[in-house]
């Protein structure tokens, strides 16, 4: 199977990711939904008002790691991403899912914005972390 194939297994659809962002020069951590697409982006919602929209507006550079969670010898992948943050109807309409609405009511509501993780590599950790093989962009 391909990097890109097995890289896919593990973050394809939606996936909890923990996404690190910087807060004054020192990491910051938080999970985030995240959906995985083949072209190696990462879309997620989050209110703009979040620290995480402040802290990548000054740095859009971020990490993410994404497990499947299934079993502890599953694979697991590092990313480092340079973030975009969209608050127009259209994109917001695109990467809607209705299971925002507990958390953002409407995709009209003007504090739902949508974060895009554009990859510029990712690293692959295979089974039993057995193996590791990096993907660039």
């Amino acid at each position: 199977m391909a990097l890109k194939e097995k890289i896919l297994e593990v973050v394809g659809g939606p996936h909890p990711a923990a996404v690190a962002t910087l807060a004054g020069g020192l990491p910051a951590v938080r999970f985030m939904v995240l959906n995985g697409f083949p072209d190696m982006t990462f879309v997620g919602g989050t209110m703009k008002s979040s620290k995480k929209v402040e802290q990548l507006s000054k740095n859009p550079n971020t990490a993410i790691a994404i497990w499947s969670g299934k079993e502890f010898s599953d694979p697991y992948v590092e990313i480092r991403a340079k973030a975009e943050i969209h608050e127009d109807l259209a994109t917001k309409k695109k990467y809607w899912n209705p299971m925002f609405e507990q958390y953002f009511r409407s995709v009209d509501n003007p504090d739902f914005v949508v974060l895009k993780f554009i990859a510029a590599e990712i690293v692959y950790h295979g089974q039993n972390m057995m193996s590791m093989d990096v993907w660039k962009r």
